[in-house]
């Protein structure tokens, strides 16, 4: 049982104030804050600190040294001796790019072609960089906002009506005659694959006419609309603006989450949350981006069935004061659990019962983890817990006045 430092990803989207001001630090950062990593990810892992917070080792080393201590026998033998999950907090200022993770079966497929064609792990164009899939599961700490799956065709269609461009009167035919996944595979391609000339041609009409829609207050797609704006404006010519035009654009409110299965086509678009998925670098874009677009291999990744916003937000089961979202991922369980120092309006502590490894990653106050028998560790905002699977059951108690933590770990024994 150790306290974590977490693993700090600047990339460009990041905030330079979300994550600075968890971690107690001076805001505005120097640079973007994106992410902070609480895993044993080989590109980032935490750290593992000593007692007078100095860092001893990192927790990829920490699990590699006794793996069955660290994971229990379960764990590592179903995931290679890994752990199987990342948890991290998200602060996008900016989008991300559309993008998408392949099942399992493709990701063992796809890995494996590419390392028999002798393809470097670290090429530019490589799109599989282990055999693992890569579910996803955000729950907002703030007002979140992503694009997230393809909607129903026949709202898609009435949004490009509503714009009234004569230049997408073609796209328009094709869904409309085709309302379905067929149809939307098939726009969605077709707009991928435009040549830069034509997109060019094609942007500036159905940007003006959002702009027209917007000014004039008929719209119902106005979120849908302003989105759109903005990709414009900070990526012009890239067919993933049109792309954004046929996926749900999602808004969540503290507290709730949302699931991104394989297929799904997303992007991140404002907001700080806790994430968490399956630990893997798979990714395949869709747009939004410079780097690379594997066109055909997004196309077979790809899940174009249309999915209702309600269908990907998780249920949640409440146990106390822990708030856990149901997800169907092997890897991993997230939970909010909010400890009121009083005890007045929550409780004041709360009770794990081990095996497997768990992360506690504490977002607000301060929390102390009490083993059965041992010494406490006491853990702040920003920073987190690691229990073993070796650890003995742990009691955790809120060390100031209110204490919002989040809970990852492997449900493989509740399976």
């Amino acid at each position: 049982m150790r306290v974590l430092e977490g693993n700090l990803r600047t990339y460009a989207w990041g905030s330079r104030t979300a994550i600075a001001s968890l971690r107690g630090r001076p805001v505005p950062s120097p640079h973007p804050e994106a992410e902070l990593w609480f895993g044993a990810h080989n590109a980032g892992p935490a750290s593992v600190l000593t007692a007078d917070g100095t860092a001893e080792t990192d927790l990829l080393t920490a699990i590699d040294t006794n793996r069955t201590a660290a994971l229990g026998t379960p764990t590592a033998a179903a995931f290679g001796g890994r752990l199987p999950f990342l948890l991290k907090v998200l602060a996008a200022e900016e989008p991300l790019s559309l993008q998408a993770h392949p099942s399992s079966e493709q990701a063992r497929e796809g890995f494996d072609r590419e390392n028999a064609i002798g393809l470097p792990i670290d090429a530019r164009d490589r799109n599989y960089r282990d055999p693992w899939h890569k579910p996803e599961l955000v729950v907002a700490l703030s007002d979140f906002d992503a694009l997230a799956g393809f909607r129903a065709p026949a709202t898609t269609i009435a949004l490009l009506r509503e714009l009234q461009v004569s230049e997408l009167d073609p796209y328009l035919g094709m869904l409309a005659g085709q309302p379905d996944s067929s149809g939307l595979r098939a726009l969605f391609t077709t707009w991928l694959t435009l040549p830069e000339q034509t997109i060019g041609a094609l942007m500036p009409p159905v940007l003006s006419a959002a702009v027209t829609l917007l000014e004039s207050g008929r719209s119902a797609f106005g979120a849908e609309l302003r989105t759109a704006l903005q990709l414009g404006e900070m990526y012009p010519n890239d067919p993933g603006v049109l792309a954004s035009l046929l996926l749900n654009r999602v808004h969540l409110t503290p507290g709730q989450g949302i699931y991104l299965p394989a297929g799904n086509l997303h992007a991140y678009l404002e907001g700080t949350g806790v994430e968490i998925m399956a630990n893997s670098d798979n990714v395949l874009r869709g747009g939004l981006t410079p780097k690379h677009i594997d066109v055909p291999e997004l196309l077979r990744v790809l899940d174009f069935t249309p999915v209702d916003v309600d269908d990907l937000i998780p249920a949640i089961r409440t146990v106390g004061a822990e708030r856990i979202y149901l997800t169907p991922a092997p890897e991993f369980r997230l939970s909010r659990i909010e400890l009121d120092g009083t005890g007045m309006t929550q409780p004041a502590s709360i009770s794990f019962d081990m095996p497997g490894p768990q992360i506690l990653a504490v977002l607000s106050g301060q929390i102390e983890v009490r083993p059965q028998g041992g010494a406490p560790i006491t853990v702040p905002a920003g920073r987190a817990a690691w229990l073993a699977d070796s650890d003995p059951d742990v009691v955790v108690r809120a060390d100031s006045a209110r204490a919002v933590f989040f809970r990852a770990l492997v449900p493989i024994r509740a399976q």
